[in-house]
């Protein structure tokens, strides 16, 4: 009697379905929306939580060096700057050139950049994503296999930190454990696309910044005017 009683209490199918608490294959599991804003409304509406995964390494895979990938980023680290967020730059390619920053709204006053070898750059960077005293590190791993992004990975979420890790294309083929990668494709009309993201399919459709061309010259200035 108490097991048929216990049976007569379960939910429904229909119910538990509507509850989300049962997985359906191929229907992509929902995520929450709460993304860090990218600045950028068209990146944001492509992305499952409407802007960069907190907490996590995103992976920006490019054909080389100044394509636009820091002004693809300056809109969030002007914001989170201003806030009084540290944003740290583990061994840049080169050095940062501080007038463009600044003209893109970056407090430089909460800007650290960190000088390291290529093998004390890695350690250097988990250090910061789990430091809990960074709100955005930003990194370019030379020597990253799957094992140190992962480490990566989950130094960004205990330090509850924006990770950007910026690598050669040559890299995309390459499974990740980053929560969100997106590859510049320099050929045609040069768009970032969404090789992986959290808790969705990546989309199809590409990104191109308004003004791509002006976006890609400001990412090499800000990054590339003076040589280390």
């Amino acid at each position: 009697m108490n097991a048929v009683a216990s049976i007569a209490v379960l939910p429904s199918l229909d119910a538990m379905l509507s509850a989300q608490t049962v997985w359906r294959a191929g229907r992509a599991p929902a995520v929450a929306a709460g993304g860090e804003p990218s600045g950028h409304a068209a990146l944001d509406a492509l992305l499952p939580q409407g802007g960069w995964p907190r907490a996590a390494l995103t992976e920006l895979l490019l054909p080389a060096d100044g394509v636009g990938e820091l002004a693809l980023l300056l809109p969030t680290l002007a914001r989170l700057t201003q806030a009084g967020g540290v944003v740290a730059l583990v061994a840049p390619p080169y050095l940062p050139y501080a007038p463009a920053w600044q003209a893109a709204g970056v407090d430089l006053r909460h800007l650290e950049i960190i000088e390291a070898d290529a093998r004390g750059a890695l350690w250097a960077f988990e250090q910061c994503l789990r430091s809990a005293a960074c709100a955005a590190v930003l990194g370019w791993p030379l020597q990253a296999d799957a094992q140190a992004l992962r480490r990566l990975q989950v130094a960004a979420d205990s330090g509850d930190c924006l990770g950007f890790a910026f690598r050669d294309a040559k890299h995309a083929a390459n499974p990740s454990p980053a929560a969100l990668r997106l590859e510049f494709a320099a050929a045609g009309e040069g768009a970032w696309y969404v090789r992986k993201c959290r808790g969705a399919n990546p989309p199809a459709q590409g990104f191109r910044p308004a003004g791509a061309n002006a976006v890609a010259a400001c990412g090499r200035v800000a990054l590339a005017t003076v040589a280390p």
